[in-house]
Order: structure tokens, then C-alpha cells, then sequence
């Protein structure tokens, strides 16, 4: 009897993020598995997905689906003596947007107009000249799995010869890399001037509404905050009316909230980089950062893509999952609540593209205009 009811526990606990409780499309593999269960997985995929009956938006109000303090270190600690140290660049995050961080939490259930105008007056980020030299092995070495402590700048491959970006709206400069043909922003989006980008305002959060974590792991956006829905309405040629609770004919390219010359990426985009690395059997292995995943999910970052497990905030202003899961919005609607995601889990090596609640708070990285 003991062993039925921990067999319960675990199923209970797998359906909490990728295949999660907002979900009502897509389900976790299970553990004797080997293929990714995702709308539009490579063609190596050869699982069905089994739609659940409900589409009920309530979401498990727990501040996480798994206890951090029962997992296990990550395997990849042994890969941490390739980072023996770096240069540390403190560039500020954008401090006056914490008004949007700490009063949120009565906005996420609500589907009130993309409309609204900011009364914040967000400033633009100053980046600090400083520079400080890290141990990072030693950092590193020191932590089981996830810390917001470690700092980003740890967090990627010694080994990949990264770019930069620039982002004129706030100054904020971002690592890219080059994968196959497309080029994707190395670290997640940290803009936050709901002034200047109205679709931000209480749409966007720190993880926790701890301004540090923003450094570490950029922001958490709505799906309607991550295609900047305000400038879609007010386009003067082609207005469209999207968000929460909406259904709308999105434009091929739709910058949403990423800087100029760059973009949200769409479903195909998502497949094209997951076909680049080997397929949605083991996307996830590839693009997952050498540390910082529970239950020794880290992966080989070998293309440089170095994505964190950072979690997301769900539909009740809960955050959870930080360790276990990374989350990156896509512009496709699965229906009029729910839009496409990409999302990587600590203990498999697949990636795909999963429903979730446009409410929730995921991260944004951006892919490069072609040129």
C-alpha cells in the first residue's frame, strides 16, 4: 500500500510543469519513455499526446511541485573547473520597474484591457563601469542543483565564443549566439520600461519580486506582455486584439517586446533550432546550461544556448519550479487562454512545445531578424 500511494505522489508531481495544471493539451512522458509528447515534435517523436478533458485555468498553489531539499546534485559539477574564473560586468537591472514586481499579484487572474496606460515612469537601466573577478568553480562547486546567488556570468559555456547585443531602449547588453543559421540571445530578456512599452505593466515580474533575480535570469513575462499586445492594437494598418481570453491573426514576424532587429520566435523556429541540435529527442540535453538543474538535469550546453532553470510564476502570483524547469514563450495561440511554449524539464533530455495559461510568467528569449 505504501508503495501504490508514492507511486501517486510521483505521477501527481509530473503533470506539474511541462505537461503542467494549467495545461489542458500536453503531458509529460512517462518515465520508461524515450520520445518527446509535444504539438510539432521533430518527426523522430513517435508518442501521441492524450488532450486531458478539462480546460480548467486553476493551477496548483503550492510555491513549488517538487521540494528542492529532496533532489539531487547536478551531474555536470564535474564541468565546473572549465570556468575556473571570469570577469563579472555589474550592469543594473532596470530598478525603478520593482513597482511592477511588488504589486502584481491581484493583476494575474485578471483579463482587463492590454490597454492600460502605464502610470510608472520606468527609467532606463545604467550600466555600472565595475568589475568584479569571480571563482566560479568555487561558486559553483559549492551549490547543489539551483542558486540565485551564482552569478549569470557563471552560468555559460566556457567554450562557446559568444556575441553581444545591445539594447538601445534601456542600454542593457546581451550575449548571443550563432546555432545552424539562426541567431538566438544567449541569456533571457530583462527589459522592463512600462512607459515606453505600455503591455509591461503588471505583466512582468522578478522571480520571488526580488529585483537581484532579474540580474541573474531576466524577467518573467504574460504571453500578451511578450507580444507587446498594446502595439499590436494600435498598429495603424493591421490592428489586431490579442491577449487573454482573445483569439487574433498574428503577423509572420512579431517583434513583441524583444529589441530592434530581432523578434519573438514562432513555433517553426523553435523545430528549426531543435532539428539544428539533434532533434526534440535531445534538444534538451544540448541547450540546457552545464549547472544549475536538480536531479542531475544538467545538460552539455553545446551550442551555447545555455538555458536556466529559472521555473515561472503561475496563474495564482506563485512561483515555482526554479531548478526543474525553464519556460520560453513562442507566438503561436493554442487557443483563446493558452499559447505555445518551449519547455525543458530537469530529468528528461527531450524539449518541445507545450500549451500553457497566457497568465502565467515565462521567460522570453529572442531570435535575430534575417537579414
Amino acid at each position: 500500500m505504501r508503495s501504490l500511494w508514492l507511486g501517486v505522489l510521483v505521477c501527481t508531481a509530473m503533470f506539474a510543469a511541462c505537461g503542467d495544471d494549467d495545461s489542458d493539451f500536453a503531458t509529460r512522458p512517462s518515465d520508461d519513455s524515450s520520445s518527446s509528447v509535444c504539438e510539432d515534435c521533430d518527426d523522430e517523436s513517435s508518442s501521441s499526446v492524450t488532450p486531458k478533458s478539462s480546460d480548467s485555468e486553476t493551477s496548483v498553489s503550492s510555491s513549488s511541485t517538487k521540494s528542492s531539499s529532496s533532489s539531487v546534485k547536478s551531474s555536470s559539477s564535474v564541468k565546473n573547473e572549465s570556468s575556473s574564473s571570469v570577469t563579472l560586468s555589474s550592469s543594473s537591472s532596470d530598478i525603478s520597474a520593482v513597482e511592477e514586481s511588488s504589486s502584481s499579484e491581484d493583476s494575474s487572474n485578471s483579463s482587463s484591457s492590454d490597454s492600460e496606460e502605464s502610470s510608472s515612469s520606468a527609467g532606463e537601466a545604467a550600466s555600472s563601469s565595475s568589475s568584479v573577478e569571480l571563482n566560479c568553480s568555487a561558486l559553483l562547486e559549492a551549490t547543489d542543483g539551483w542558486s540565485w546567488d551564482i552569478p549569470k556570468e557563471c552560468r555559460f559555456n566556457p567554450d562557446i565564443t559568444y556575441g553581444t547585443m545591445a539594447d538601445s531602449r534601456d542600454g542593457q547588453t546581451y550575449k548571443t549566439v550563432k546555432i545552424g543559421e539562426q541567431t538566438w540571445m544567449a541569456e533571457n530578456l530583462n527589459y522592463a520600461d512600462s512607459t515606453k512599452t505600455p503591455s509591461l505593466l503588471k505583466r512582468s515580474w522578478c522571480y520571488n519580486n526580488n529585483i537581484e533575480n532579474c540580474a541573474v535570469a531576466g524577467r518573467l513575462y504574460t504571453w500578451s506582455a511578450a507580444i507587446d499586445s498594446v502595439k499590436l492594437a494600435t498598429d495603424a494598418d493591421n490592428p489586431q486584439d490579442c491577449g487573454y481570453g482573445k483569439i487574433c491573426t498574428l503577423p509572420a514576424k512579431v517583434q513583441g517586446i524583444c529589441p530592434e532587429g530581432w523578434h519573438l520566435p514562432t513555433r517553426a523556429e523553435w523545430n528549426t533550432l531543435f532539428a539544428e541540435v539533434g532533434g526534440g529527442l535531445t534538444a534538451g540535453k544540448v541547450l540546457k546550461s552545464q549547472t544549475g538543474w536538480y536531479n542531475k538535469g544538467s545538460g552539455t550546453d553545446g551550442v551555447g544556448f545555455s538555458a536556466l532553470s529559472v521555473g515561472y510564476r503561475d496563474i495564482n502570483g506563485i512561483f515555482r519550479d526554479d531548478g526543474f524547469y525553464a519556460n520560453f514563450w513562442s507566438t503561436v495561440e493554442f487557443k483563446d487562454n493558452f499559447a505555445y511554449r518551449m519547455c525543458f524539464y530537469d530529468d528528461y533530455e527531450s524539449a518541445g512545445l507545450y500549451d500553457f495559461n497566457k497568465i502565467n510568467g515565462v521567460s522570453v528569449r529572442c531570435v535575430k531578424d534575417d537579414p
